[in-house]
């Protein structure tokens, strides 16, 4: 199978999925068909319950995502069309951001336009020295289109925000760590799974249901659930975590004494 039938590689590592955007002779762009693969991965792997996290990535080492794929997008031309490839698209990333546990991205290259909105639709990015995250649609005349401008304010506030839709800037991975637009660097490409892998490594050591509890509060602020049903979220989360045979297993263990002994 080609990579323009296959444009994703999905590969269960463990308790971790990795994703991999896999057309690196186009830089990465992000088709139509990528992004329906992108949500169906997803789709089929959020009821897992021993699955603890995801990792995004792109093929090759120039760019994480390079945008929506103009070749494919020639033949949108009206106000409907627009309207409908964008809420085509943005629900392709919203299975990003509503994912059960946690998302990051892995930017081994860069991240602009629409690869940039997906790389902010993630809970984290870890950046390779030398790569960058640029809302850089301006170039083409337009605006951001799936989610990607509201998530970018959240993260780095509006000053930042129009600062680099404005001047379609392309920020570089130190200075997103600085910015809280990216949680790590690395060196180089050896050191970025390096990198990777230690990050992660205190989210794979949590229970299944006490991350995922993380994650759903996370996602409820995210979702603009006002403060009362977020109160009513966390105390759900802290009842089911309680009452979990985990959560007593831990205590048991914290307390030296041997499991399910009061």
């Amino acid at each position: 199978m080609s990579p323009e039938q296959a444009p994703l590689r999905v590969v269960r590592d463990g308790r971790v999925l990795r994703v991999t955007v896999d057309r690196p002779a186009k830089h990465n762009p992000l088709s139509r068909p990528v992004l329906a693969a992108l949500r169906a991965a997803l789709a089929a792997n959020a009821a897992d319950p021993e699955l603890m996290c995801v990792l995004l990535t792109g093929a090759g080492n120039r760019y994480f995502a390079a945008g929506g794929d103009l070749r494919d997008l020639d033949e949108v031309r009206s106000r409907d069309a627009a309207r409908a490839m964008a809420e085509e698209a943005r629900a392709a990333l919203d299975a990003v951001r509503e994912f059960p546990v946690p998302v990051v991205a892995v930017l081994n290259g860069d991240a602009i336009g629409g690869g940039a909105e997906l790389a902010v639709a993630c809970d984290f990015r870890i950046m390779r020295d030398g790569t960058h995250i640029g809302f850089v649609h301006g170039r083409l005349a337009i605006a951001s289109a799936w989610g990607g401008g509201p998530d970018l304010a959240a993260l780095v506030g509006p000053a930042r925000a129009l600062r680099m839709t404005a001047r379609c800037e392309l920020v570089e991975a130190r200075i997103a760590c600085d910015w809280g637009l990216a949680d790590a660097h690395a060196a180089d490409e050896a050191a970025l799974e390096a990198a990777v892998s230690e990050f992660v490594a205190p989210m794979l050591r949590q229970t299944p249901l006490a991350l995922r509890a993380c994650t759903q509060q996370a996602r409820a602020l995210r979702r603009g659930l006002g403060y009362d049903e977020r109160r009513a979220i966390e105390q759900r989360n802290f009842v089911d975590t309680w009452v979990h045979a985990d959560h007593w297993a831990a205590v048991d263990r914290f307390l030296g004494r041997k499991e399910g002994k009061a």
